[in-house]
C-alpha cells in the first residue's frame, strides 16, 4: 500500500469533483473548488473521521469494500477505480461486465433526479442506485444480499416480491425478466455471473425453467407498468430507460402522464418518504 500516493489520489480526485457533479448545492460559503472531506464521507457512506485519515495519510489499511465505497463516493471511472485499488495494495477487481461499479455518467444523471422515480441497475437485475423515491416507491432494492440483490432471482423465488404488481401482470413480467436475462447469457457465455443466476435459478423455479426453454427475446416496445403501492394504491407508470454503451447497466426513470391520477399520486411520494 502507498500511503501517500493513495491519498493524493483521493485528494486530487475530490479537488476535481464540484458540488454539482454530485447532485449537491454549491452554497453561498464555499471559498473553493472541489467537494469537502465530510461531502466525499457521506457520499461513499463512512465517517468523515476514517475518511480524513486516510488522506492525510494516516489511516488504517481500507478494506476492498471501503475501496469500493470510496469509488462510488468519487463517481471514479472504471480506470480510476482499478488505480485506486492497486495503490491500496490489491489487485483490480475484475471488469468485464462486472456490472457493480456504477457509470459516472449514469451517477451524475441519477444525482440530477432527486424529484423522480429513478434507479440505476446492473445486466443481472441488480440494483446499484435509487433515488428517495424509487425507494418510496419500490422499497429499498439495494439492501438485499446474495443471489437475491437480482430482482430476477427474488421474482421466481419469493413471492413477495410479485406484491406491488398486478396479478394480471404477472406472467407478462416473468416472461419480460427472463428475456432480459437470456439476452445477458448470450452476451456473456457460460462462464459468467450470469450463468451461474441462470442455473440456481433452473434449479429452484420449475416456471423460470419452463420459459427458459422457451427461449423468449424481448420486444423494442415496453408497456406501461402497474404498480400496486401500499398506500398509493393502483399505478400506471411508464419506464423510459437509458442503456450505457456497454449495455452493462441500465438508469431507469419511471412516469406518469399529466393530468392522471397516476401523476397525482406520484407527485405524494415525496410527502411520504422512505
Amino acid at each position: 500500500m502507498d500511503r501517500v500516493e493513495l491519498a493524493t489520489f483521493l485528494r486530487t480526485r475530490r479537488e476535481a469533483l464540484q458540488p454539482e457533479d454530485v447532485g449537491l448545492p454549491r452554497g453561498r460559503r464555499r471559498r473553493t473548488g472541489g467537494l469537502r472531506r465530510e461531502e466525499v464521507a457521506a457520499l461513499s457512506d463512512m465517517s468523515v473521521d476514517y475518511y480524513s485519515r486516510i488522506e492525510q495519510p494516516r489511516g488504517p489499511n481500507p478494506s476492498e469494500q471501503m475501496l469500493a465505497a470510496l469509488a462510488r463516493g468519487l463517481h471514479l471511472s472504471l480506470e480510476e477505480r482499478d488505480h485506486l485499488f492497486q495503490l491500496a495494495g490489491y489487485a483490480s477487481p475484475r471488469s468485464v461486465r462486472r456490472g457493480d461499479h456504477l457509470n459516472p455518467g449514469m451517477m451524475r444523471i441519477l444525482d440530477r433526479l432527486g424529484d423522480t422515480p429513478a434507479q440505476v441497475v446492473n445486466h443481472l437485475g441488480e440494483t446499484l442506485k435509487q433515488t428517495d423515491l424509487a425507494v418510496a416507491l419500490l422499497g429499498d432494492e439495494t439492501a438485499f444480499t446474495g443471489r437475491a440483490r437480482s430482482l430476477h432471482y427474488r421474482w421466481f423465488t419469493d413471492p413477495a416480491s410479485r406484491l406491488i404488481h398486478s396479478e394480471s401482470d404477472h406472467a407478462t413480467r416473468g416472461r419480460q425478466l427472463v428475456a432480459d436475462l437470456y439476452g445477458a447469457y448470450a452476451r456473456d457465455g457460460g462462464d459468467s455471473r450470469t450463468a451461474d443466476l441462470v442455473d440456481a435459478l433452473q434449479s429452484a423455479s420449475p416456471e423460470f425453467a419452463a420459459l427458459w426453454s422457451e427461449h423468449p427475446v424481448l420486444g423494442p416496445y415496453c408497456a406501461p407498468k402497474r404498480f400496486r403501492h401500499p398506500q398509493l394504491g393502483a399505478l400506471e407508470l411508464h419506464c423510459q430507460t437509458l442503456v450505457d454503451p456497454d449495455q452493462s447497466q441500465r438508469l431507469l426513470v419511471f412516469t406518469a402522464v399529466p393530468g392522471t391520477e397516476s401523476h397525482t399520486s406520484l407527485q405524494l411520494l415525496s410527502a411520504l418518504g422512505r
